[in-house]
């Protein structure tokens, strides 16, 4: 009976041992079928984070950013040539489009009507409804504007983190098993980073409730062309201030 019982003990122990840690077996490897990131310091994390994003070659950015007191609403996919999405902000939604150093920003009326400082009376805004107007190089719109269309320049901001790093927990993100670094335990801001794969960046959150960017897509291209010329109207002097 003894060697009977103790046959069957041995049985379930194989059974279990990819669950149990009893019964002699191992606890599984956090680590196993990853790409090996979760081993690392949280200063190497950051760091291959932000190369993969760097070397990617398009991604889809969408979120919440809060920046010298406006916040933007933004829904953009970039490249290395350009991008193009939407923003919201208090005034309204407009589109962006950049190919190359071409910027597009295409409005409602009531966006154009409602901008600082402009003059746009309510017929100069219906001739601009939903056109693209190119915005001149010089304009002081376009440094602002053309930044959220700008992959390199905006992703080297939004992934900046202030503070100590730290590993925090481990998560999942679409289905994609995470890890998360902080900054000064969190309010330096904290970055979700995949687990599965090239190490992109997932999840941002900023310090101090400056937003909150979801990076998807990573190196899916899309299509990057200049509107027709019949849908490109001239505004004809400076754009009013978004500021």
């Amino acid at each position: 009976m003894r060697i009977r019982n103790a046959a069957l003990v041995g049985a379930m122990c194989v059974g279990l041992t990819a669950t149990l840690a009893g019964c002699g077996g191992e606890k599984k490897d956090p680590d196993a079928g990853t790409n090996g990131v979760g081993k690392l310091p949280a200063t190497k994390i950051e760091a291959k984070a932000r190369s993969a994003a760097n070397g990617a070659d398009a991604v889809h950015l969408s979120g919440t950013l809060v920046t010298k007191g406006q916040s933007y609403k933004l829904d953009m996919r970039l490249k290395g040539d350009g991008g193009t999405g939407q923003v919201s902000t208090k005034d309204g939604t407009f589109e962006l489009l950049r190919v190359g150093k071409d910027l597009y920003l295409k409005a409602g009326a009531d966006f154009w009507s409602r901008q600082e400082g402009s003059k746009t009376d309510q017929a100069a805004a219906s001739k601009l409804e939903d056109r693209y107007v190119k915005v001149p190089v010089g304009d002081p719109s376009y440094k602002q504007l053309g930044g959220f269309t700008d992959k390199r320049v905006l992703l080297d901001g939004l992934l900046a983190m202030h503070g100590e790093l730290a590993t925090g927990d481990r998560g999942e993100l679409g289905g994609v098993r995470t890890i998360r670094i902080l900054a000064a335990e969190g309010s330096g801001g904290s970055l979700d980073v995949s687990l599965e794969g090239t190490p992109y960046p997932l999840r941002l959150q900023r310090a101090g409730g400056a937003g909150v960017i979801q990076l998807t897509e990573w190196n899916k291209d899309f299509a990057l062309a200049a509107p027709d010329k019949d849908d490109v109207v001239d505004y004809g002097r400076q754009l009013p201030s978004r500021a």
